[in-house]
């Protein structure tokens, strides 16, 4: 699951993208179909357009948005992916004593965020058609995971023939976790000190929508 253990710290998102893309062709083997990497927006962006470049294969994105506890939005106890129901971290439920009914506004708001996502990114596009593929779903790091679990999950309701989640760094306690919800997990570092996602890259600024779409634009026509 995780290729090494020890801390990594990349330079920015393509650096990280370029070498979990070599981890990933080794790991795919002799899987000789063309393979849809997703990116999960913003972050994931700039690392899937190296993890496709490297493989060969098509790239779109899966939309997902993060639910903030109540009063602490940057606390994620749930997620939503495309047009799936959200998934909640039943232990972050209870810790902070709330219930998925107690979030139903926000889950609300997160959904018509999601809507707006769609417009912006896809600029028309109809979303990806998974049947029967391999499908790596790309993200810049696993914190807690809730966001890529409820991707995966969207994913596993349109048939894939096989589901890999790759990142940069991960949280060790997420990546564990997440074993159950993809075939194959692929961590390139899995540090105990993890703290945040930023706290591995040297360059791990804010992207824009622009930044998103210019890079889906740039990948299309190389």
């Amino acid at each position: 699951m995780v290729r090494d253990a020890s801390p990594l710290v990349f330079a920015d998102r393509d650096e990280a993208g370029r070498l979990l893309g070599n981890e990933v062709a080794r790991r795919l083997g002799h899987d000789h179909s063309r393979p849809l990497v997703l990116a999960l927006p913003r972050g994931g962006v700039p690392v899937a357009v190296r993890v496709a470049a490297r493989i060969g294969g098509d790239l779109d994105i899966v939309l997902a948005r993060k639910i903030g506890a109540p009063g602490r939005p940057e606390f994620g106890v749930g997620a939503i992916a495309e047009d799936g129901p959200p998934v909640f971290d039943e232990g972050s439920l209870a810790y902070l004593g709330i219930t998925a009914d107690d979030l139903a506004d926000v889950v609300n708001a997160e959904r018509s965020e999601l809507a707006r996502r769609v417009r912006r990114y896809r600029e028309g596009r109809p979303a990806p058609q998974v049947i029967g593929r391999t499908v790596i779903l790309v993200d810049d790091g696993l914190a807690t995971g809730v966001t890529a679990r409820a991707a995966l999950r969207w994913l596993r309701g349109q048939s894939p023939r096989r589901t890999v989640l790759a990142a940069p760094v991960c949280a060790p306690q997420a990546a564990q976790s997440i074993a159950a919800d993809a075939d194959t997990v692929i961590c390139l570092s899995a540090p105990p000190s993890f703290r945040a996602v930023g706290q591995w890259y040297e360059d791990f600024r804010q992207l824009t929508d622009e930044d998103v779409a210019m890079a889906m634009r740039g990948f299309a026509h190389t």
